[in-house]
Order: structure tokens, then sequence, then C-alpha cells
């Protein structure tokens, strides 16, 4: 697969409008309130440190598909294709090679969907 198809692969169907990316920081305590339970928080979802906000898709609300990804860095569960609570952790650095691959193409492909509205405090993200 070449590279453009590569990159074409993760465009979303219908164009999004993204805003610029923020790189504000957010604790894990603000992150892990912005879970779908409440209405008047954004919904946001952090891959390898980097928070997006995908409070306009109900998957990751609290009744949602997703909903186990909401309010914390799920990097790791991203990673190895996974919707165990457990799983769902920001240490990613120390998975196999095909796994960093997997959590690169889902950050591409959040990273083309939802807009980047922080970073998590002190995430080690390289």
């Amino acid at each position: 697969m070449t590279e453009g198809t590569q990159s074409k692969r993760f465009e979303p169907k219908v164009p999004v409008q993204l805003d610029p990316p923020k790189d504000d920081l957010i604790s894990t305590e603000e992150l892990a309130k912005c879970d779908g339970s409440d209405p008047s928080r954004p919904t946001l979802v952090a891959i390898k440190g980097v928070v997006f906000d995908v409070s306009r898709n109900a998957a990751y609300g609290s009744a949602g598909q997703y909903k186990v990804f909401a309010g914390k860095d799920a990097s790791r569960a991203l990673a190895r294709s996974s919707l165990k609570p457990e799983d769902c952790v920001p240490e990613w650095y120390d998975l196999e090679d095909k796994d960093k691959t997997t959590l690169d193409e889902w950050f591409t492909f959040f990273s083309k969907r939802y807009n980047i509205v922080g970073k998590v405090e002190g995430a080690k993200n390289t």
C-alpha cells in the first residue's frame, strides 16, 4: 500500500472541519470527569497523551459501544483493539511494533475526525 493510499484510508466519508489543535494541559482528574456521563462536559478520549473531543459521536457517550475509552488515555486498549476497561491505560511504549502501528493508525483516524483540545498533564508520548 502506498503512502498516499494509506492516508486516504483514514479519511472521513464526510469531510470534517476541524479547529486548530490546542495544547492546553488537562489533568488526569479533569479527563476522568469528561467520560460522557455529564452532559455539561465534553466527552474526551486521549491517545498517546493527546486529548480529542469526541462529544459529537454518541458511541463514546455513557450508553455507547466505545464508552470504555471516554475520560481516559486509552492508548493501550486501542493499540490492542481491546474493549476491556483494564486495558484503557496510557502505557503503550512497551508494546510490540505491530501494536504500535495499530495505535498510530488510530491516532491518524481520530486526528482526521475530532478536535485536539489539549494534552494530558505529565503524559509520556514518545
